[in-house]
C-alpha cells in the first residue's frame, strides 16, 4: 500500500488531497475555489485532509502535484510546496500535467479546458484517457475540438464549444494520481508547464 499526497494549483481551486494506492482510494480531500489564496491555503488543505484520514506527513510514502499549465503564481505556489514535502520527508514527489489529471479519467473522444484568463483557454484532446493534442493556449474560437464528443475542465467554456459537459471540472486528488505514469521509476525534476510568459517583467526588461 502506498499513501499519497496529491496536490494542484493549476486553477482557482487550491486541492489537497490524500490517495491510497493501487486502487485510487481518496482517504480524503480539501478544496478552497479561490484564485488568490493558493500560497494562503495549500498547506492548511494538505494538514486537514490528513487529519481527516487520521494520518500524519511521516504516514506518506509519495506526493504529486500537478505542474499546469496554469497562472505563473499558482503553479509556484503548489510546485514550490510539493518539492518541500518530498525534500523534508525524504520521498519522490511527481509532477504531471494538470489538464491529464482531468483527462485521464474520461472515455472516448474528450477536450479538456481550464480558464487561462485573458480570454483565453489551456486545451488538451484525450481519446480513452491518453493525451492526443496538446497542452496549448488559445482563444476559444482558435482551438480546434477535432473528434472530442464532450468537453471536460470548465463549465463556463463547454458552452462555447457546443459539447456537453462531462468528467471532472478540476484536477481531482485521483485523476493527480492515475496520472503517474509510473510510480516505480524516480521522478524527474518538476517542470511548470506556463505555456506562456508571466505578466510581471523585470526593471531591465521594461527599459
Amino acid at each position: 500500500m502506498t499513501l499519497v499526497l496529491a496536490l494542484d494549483t493549476s486553477t482557482p481551486a487550491v486541492t489537497a488531497g490524500v490517495v491510497r494506492m493501487p486502487g485510487l482510494a481518496v482517504l480524503a480531500e480539501r478544496v478552497t475555489h479561490d484564485a488568490r489564496a493558493h500560497a494562503e491555503r495549500l498547506t492548511p488543505n494538505a494538514l486537514a485532509a490528513l487529519d481527516d484520514a487520521a494520518l500524519t506527513m511521516a504516514d506518506l510514502d509519495a506526493v504529486v502535484v500537478g505542474c499546469g499549465p496554469g497562472p505563473f503564481t499558482g503553479l509556484r505556489a503548489g510546485m514550490a510546496t510539493a518539492a518541500a514535502y518530498g525534500h523534508a520527508l525524504g520521498i519522490p514527489v511527481h509532477g504531471v500535467c494538470s489538464l491529464d489529471a482531468i483527462g485521464v479519467r474520461t472515455t472516448g473522444d474528450v477536450l479538456v479546458v481550464t480558464d487561462a484568463r485573458r480570454r483565453e483557454v489551456y486545451w488538451a484532446r484525450y481519446r480513452d484517457g491518453a493525451r492526443t493534442h496538446g497542452p496549448a493556449v488559445n482563444a476559444p474560437a482558435d482551438v480546434d475540438p477535432g473528434p472530442a464528443r464532450a468537453v471536460a475542465g470548465s463549465q463556463e467554456h463547454a458552452a462555447l464549444f457546443g459539447l456537453p459537459l462531462a468528467g471532472p471540472e478540476r484536477p481531482t486528488p485521483a485523476g493527480l494520481a492515475a496520472a503517474v505514469a509510473d510510480w516505480s521509476c524516480d521522478p524527474p525534476p518538476l517542470v511548470a508547464l506556463y505555456l506562456r510568459r508571466p505578466d510581471a517583467k523585470p526593471l531591465a526588461a521594461r527599459r
